[in-house]
């Protein structure tokens, strides 16, 4: 697999790895906590990765050709990230979105020239899945529907990017890797890549401890539209994490480690703490999707 040739108008990939050092001063010398920071890719989220695949994939196949309107559903950062791409390409962009999004993704998504139609609340990212759908359905020639809950050019960008960063960052010394699960592509393309280079690394899969959560980007699958490119066969487990244990997390993230990040990031820093407690030696490497400038208007910053 490979990326078509077309150039992105900005640098993709190649973001940091960090050492997350005061969690637990009480860990073993040999157990060392890792964050893959991908806020410092140009939209500021992961989703740079999966967003410049598709696309590029689609303008290959002609499939964006004759004025063709990208459309998707999204819980922001995916949005984001198409957007910040269709301006400085000229490509029209529409999203459909969950109202209940933080204000400041929806005011970056207009600052950057998207349409968008804002979905019920009350049904979250499914609804706006379903609402895409609709859209699509009633003028297909008008729209190229991206899917990226089911679109394989997804996860191939981890496969061929994120996987092979942190392989090769780590040199090839991880033994844990720690990812949350929305569309599910980041787990299925780069844990499928370091479980090629190493059958042994343990592939740990982050969820929402229950239906109605707070932690933006991520599904609880057992009561949600289940993506297209997911397979339970991807990962070695699953951990569920309260929104309060990340909103918690967050904050510590920021005071001890001076890293300003996403709800989603804190939830996977619960999850990788957690195994990383449970080791007599290993590395585990976490994926921090997004820093925490687009949940500034969320009540849990107040505790800070």
């Amino acid at each position: 697999m490979s990326f078509p040739s077309i150039a992105a108008p900005f640098p993709v990939g190649h973001t940091p790895l960090l050492p997350l050092r005061r969690l637990d001063p009480g860990l073993p010398g040999e157990v060392s906590l890792w964050a893959k920071a991908e806020w410092y890719n140009p939209s500021g989220s992961v989703k740079d990765r999966p967003a410049w695949s598709i696309l590029s994939t689609a303008r290959t196949a002609g499939e964006l050709d004759g004025g063709r309107v990208l459309l998707d559903a999204t819980s922001g950062n995916m949005g984001i990230a198409y957007a910040t791409f269709a301006a400085a390409l000229g490509l029209p962009l529409r999203l459909v979105m969950p109202a209940n999004a933080s204000p400041e993704r929806i005011t970056i998504l207009r600052a950057l020239g998207a349409d968008l139609v804002l979905s019920s609340a009350l049904e979250g990212s499914d609804g706006a899945i379903h609402e895409a759908r609709a859209i699509h359905a009633a003028d297909p020639g008008r729209y190229f529907y991206a899917d990226q809950y089911n679109n394989p050019a997804n996860e191939r960008a981890h496969f061929e990017s994120t996987g092979p960063e942190i392989w090769n960052d780590t040199r090839g010394r991880i033994t844990h890797f720690v990812a949350g699960l929305g569309t599910s592509g980041t787990m299925m393309g780069a844990g499928e890549f370091l479980r090629q280079r190493n059958p042994v690394i343990r592939l740990v899969a982050v969820q929402p401890d229950e239906a109605f959560h707070g932690l933006e980007g991520l599904k609880h699958l057992d009561t949600a539209i289940v993506p297209g490119i997911y397979d339970p066969r991807g990962h070695d487990e699953t951990r569920r994490v309260s929104t309060e244990a990340a909103q918690a997390m967050v904050l510590r993230l920021s005071r001890e480690e001076g890293l300003f990040v996403g709800v989603s990031a804190g939830a996977a820093a619960v999850a990788a703490l957690d195994v990383a407690r449970g080791l007599s030696s290993g590395m585990v490497v976490a994926v921090f999707p997004d820093a925490g400038h687009k949940y500034i208007s969320e009540k849990f910053w107040r505790a800070a």
